[in-house]
């Protein structure tokens, strides 16, 4: 039995850990050919080895950083040099500061839109080209939750980035369905990964935000890239413009 993405490409920025991870290994068990990047140098080789012993086919670029123009163009000339094509763009790659308003340094502001959303500008932007080439493509966002709904915490820079993911990934798809390219999103709610690794050091908080979750657990890696799977395969080929939220139902509740 053929798997849902056969001998589809897909790029999935920021491959070193957490959902690039989770993605890369079930993107490739389902026969897509990976091209992955981070800046951490030996997690992003971890994976790349990962996906390789498991019988998957996979090519990286580590370190590199996506948020200048020239080394996201680097990852994609690696894309069409290997494979030749480009079927799926998952923008997963990002990283934020967090502090009160109140604090918050314009330093600490532009690190977060450059790494939230400019990164998601860049790499799109250079990908563009080779996709078009492929009719039935597909662009996936990664957003949060954060976007949609306000939260207890310091994230107002975090909250700015994703709502501006939502509305990019909607303007992008009315720009791109002439050219056969779906463009949709996907919008954690509380998921362990390496990066919020540090949330979990304080059981009484996680106990907290559990407890304002309707399924009663916070979410893993593989419970997004389930979903970055469906958007990568042609069961959405119907879908464009739409954002998926994976919270076990905390924005509802």
């Amino acid at each position: 039995m053929t798997g849902r993405l056969e001998n589809k490409v897909v790029l999935i920025t920021g491959t070193g850990g957490g959902q690039g991870k989770a993605a890369a290994i079930l993107f490739a068990k389902e026969g897509a050919r990976i091209v992955g990047c981070d800046l951490k140098v030996e997690d992003s080789k971890e994976t790349v080895r990962m996906v390789r012993e498991a019988g998957g086919d996979m090519v990286s670029i580590e370190p590199l950083d996506l948020t200048i123009a020239a080394q996201a163009e680097k990852l994609v000339e690696l894309t069409e040099k290997t494979y030749g094509r480009l079927d799926v763009l998952y923008n997963n790659a990002s990283a934020a500061r967090f502090a009160p308003m109140m604090e918050m340094t314009w330093e600490d502001w532009d690190f977060t839109i450059r790494n939230e959303l400019n990164i998601i500008f860049v790499v799109t932007k250079a990908a563009l080209p080779l996709m078009v080439r492929t009719k039935g493509s597909s662009i996936i966002n990664t957003a949060s939750v954060a976007g949609i709904v306000g939260a207890h915490g310091n994230s107002v820079s975090h909250a700015a980035t994703k709502g501006g993911v939502h509305a990019f990934t909607r303007q992008l798809s009315l720009e791109l369905a002439p050219h056969g390219i779906r463009v949709n999103s996907i919008s954690p709610g509380m998921i362990r990964t390496p990066a919020t690794e540090f949330i979990f050091k304080d059981q009484k908080l996680v106990d907290m935000m559990v407890q304002g979750i309707p399924m009663g657990r916070y979410g893993l890696p593989e419970d997004i890239a389930k979903v970055a799977l469906f958007l990568a395969s042609d069961d959405s080929g119907y879908i464009t413009g739409a954002d998926i939220v994976v919270d076990g139902g905390m924005v509802a509740s």
